[in-house]
């Protein structure tokens, strides 16, 4: 019996009981509690000293996942923990705080665990052009394009992050807003913050207006809480603000508290849209505005090009940007009474 007679008999995924015999806390107590439910009536006992005599004798690959909040990486994760073990392939999960440097932890893990490869969930350029030449298997990276990195061995799959945020701001144009906030990521050390922020400064240029950085763009970390604090500072010295961008939708619900916090409410008062269109954002109330990212695509992709490259040996990187839609939920309000109409409701893209 394997992983995947357990998952079968508890009607879950792989990837979710992988979680459950870790320990990862992203699991619900239902699951967790079905899942070793099953464990003890099979008999299923998973040694951690057979797991590691496992893995000396058949190396796994290894997920470096960067940030511990974000709600599309664990999307990713689940679809991608599936699609290695069709392959019949392993694949441990490393977690890095947003902070860290998730290229130094992979040349640690290559040099006394020996992956197959690595898949990227986020990373910071500036760690991978400081330190990529040190890893010694192939590597994918998803969410962030590594097109114009130079770096042999490592391919990418993206959204395009410049145009999804200028696709949010042409659409809250279009519903009459010229008030707009900005909240998450820090371009400093985030590029696709940096992208994502380059996208609503040139979508403000093209509606000859100039986007106002300093007073309505908060940075913060993925995350609910530093949303919400986030919010709170970006209303406080902007309170005439009607529509909010939030670069995550982990943040958007962090900032969809402080909105009510403060005594207004999405969308009559302030309209609100997040990014990455996770399927929580969905039961939220209201239904929330988001772009979303497509993450089983994004894992799809992204496993099949590690397992190519480690099966044909390929050197050279693969690019591609994954499609976004813009999904037009409850959180936004037209300004304009003409447009009113179905301007709120179901999900339209």
């Amino acid at each position: 019996m394997d992983i995947r007679d357990i998952a079968r008999l508890a009607g879950y995924s792989v990837g979710t009981v992988s979680r459950v015999l870790n320990d990862h806390p992203g699991v619900s107590d239902r699951a967790r509690e079905r899942v070793l439910e099953v464990v003890r009536e099979m008999g299923y006992e998973p040694n951690a000293n057979a797991r590691h005599l496992k893995m000396r004798g058949r190396a796994s690959f290894a997920i470096m996942v960067k940030g511990m909040q974000n709600m599309l990486f664990n999307d990713i994760i689940e679809k991608a923990e599936g699609l290695f073990a069709a392959a019949d392939e392993e694949a441990r999960i490393h977690f890095v705080d947003e902070d860290a440097d998730e290229v130094a932890r992979a040349i640690h893990l290559d040099r006394i665990r020996h992956p197959k490869g690595f898949l990227f969930l986020g990373g910071d350029p500036n760690n991978f052009r400081a330190g990529f030449e040190q890893i010694s298997v192939p590597c994918v990276l998803l969410t962030n394009t590594a097109e114009e990195w130079g770096l042999r061995g490592l391919s990418s799959f993206s959204t395009n992050d410049a145009e999804a945020a200028g696709c949010v701001i042409d659409y809250l144009w279009e519903c009459g807003h010229r008030r707009i906030g900005i909240i998450g990521g820090d371009r400093e050390v985030s590029e696709v913050s940096s992208h994502r922020l380059d996208g609503v400064v040139c979508a403000f240029e093209r509606h000859g207006a100039t986007f106002d950085a300093e007073r309505c763009y908060e940075p913060c970390r993925f995350s609910m809480g530093d949303g919400y604090h986030a919010a709170m500072r970006l209303l406080e010295r902007a309170d005439d603000l009607t529509a909010v961008f939030a670069f995550g939708d982990v943040i958007a619900l962090g900032v969809q508290r402080a909105i009510s916090d403060r005594g207004f409410r999405v969308p009559a008062d302030i309209s609100l849209v997040g990014f990455d269109g996770v399927d929580v954002s969905q039961y939220s109330v209201p239904r929330l505005t988001t772009v979303r990212q497509d993450a089983g695509l994004l894992a799809r992709k992204g496993v099949e090009a590690l397992l190519a490259a480690v099966r044909d040996g390929g050197a050279e990187g693969v690019h591609e940007s994954v499609p976004f839609r813009l999904l037009r939920r409850e959180s936004v309000l037209s300004l304009r009474p003409a447009a009113t109409a179905g301007a709120k409701g179901g999900e339209r893209s």
